[in-house]
């Protein structure tokens, strides 16, 4: 039987820690194409390149692994995969991370590692984003390189037949002292957002965005309860943001005005 192909890809840039960690854990499984920002890209959402080219260059990053660096946003890295890259091939899984902070809660919607993920999943592609609750450069993947190893090999062996996307962060933890994982829901939390401001040497107003997060959520079954008590948490997540539980309360007052 032939290798599986594993495409990789992240947003905190190709030459990051967190992506060679995982590249490492992927190219155990099989074929491994990289394609990843030539620059940071955090917090790019599901933002999309439209009004400029984009650019890809292959480089020599990983030994033995073939990769690209694309100068678009982590969406784009995988579109380009698909379409140019790998076109007329089936990619089996898409790894993106591993990131170096959270993306539980409502950060997956922020995030450009999820995004990514994300994207691959529209495709029908079965897509896992890898998350670090380390935001430091230096941040040690040992853990999350087990954990990563352990999950794909579950995903590769067992591939979601819907929804098609997990979300997994790893908290800051010796592999020792992580518990296990649970299968969580998200996080009902938001962030409360401040813009400090300064002056820049011609006497022109900037502003850098700062702000804390709040769990609005008392449950034990969230991602964010999960970290916070030594376990992995692994979402089920999907593109689709339909509010199901609302539609019948908006056809009621939508009749009347029909």
């Amino acid at each position: 039987m032939s290798k599986p192909l594993i495409l990789v890809t992240n947003d905190d840039g190709i030459v990051a820690p967190g992506i060679r960690a995982l590249t490492e854990v992927a190219a155990q499984f099989g074929e491994v194409i990289v394609v990843a920002p030539d620059a940071p890209q955090s917090g790019k959402g599901h933002a999309i390149t439209i009004h400029d080219p984009l650019r890809l260059r292959k480089v020599n990053v990983f030994e033995g692994i073939e990769a690209w660096e694309c100068s678009g946003t982590p969406v784009d890295c995988v579109k380009l995969a698909k379409h140019v890259i790998l076109k007329g091939r089936d990619i089996d899984l898409c790894v993106s991370g591993i990131n170096h902070g959270s993306n539980s809660s409502i950060n997956i919607i922020y995030s450009g590692t999820m995004s990514a993920a994300m994207e691959a999943s529209v495709e029908g592609i079965n897509s896992i984003g890898f998350s670090l609750c380390d935001f430091s450069f230096d941040a040690d993947f040992s853990a999350a390189k087990i954990w990563a190893e352990k999950i794909i090999r579950q995903m590769l062996a067992h591939p979601l037949q819907e929804g098609k996307l997990l979300n997994v962060n790893i908290p800051k933890l010796p592999a020792s002292e992580i518990k296990g994982a649970k299968v969580c829901r998200q996080c009902d939390g938001r962030w409360v957002e401040e813009f400090i401001e300064g002056r820049d040497p011609g006497g022109r107003p900037y502003y850098w965005l700062s702000g804390k997060f709040i769990n609005q959520d008392e449950g034990t079954d969230t991602d964010e309860w999960a970290l916070h008590n030594g376990y992995i948490s692994i979402v089920p997540s999907m593109h689709d943001l339909t509010d199901y539980k609302t539609i019948p309360y908006i056809q009621e007052w939508i009749e009347e005005i029909n």
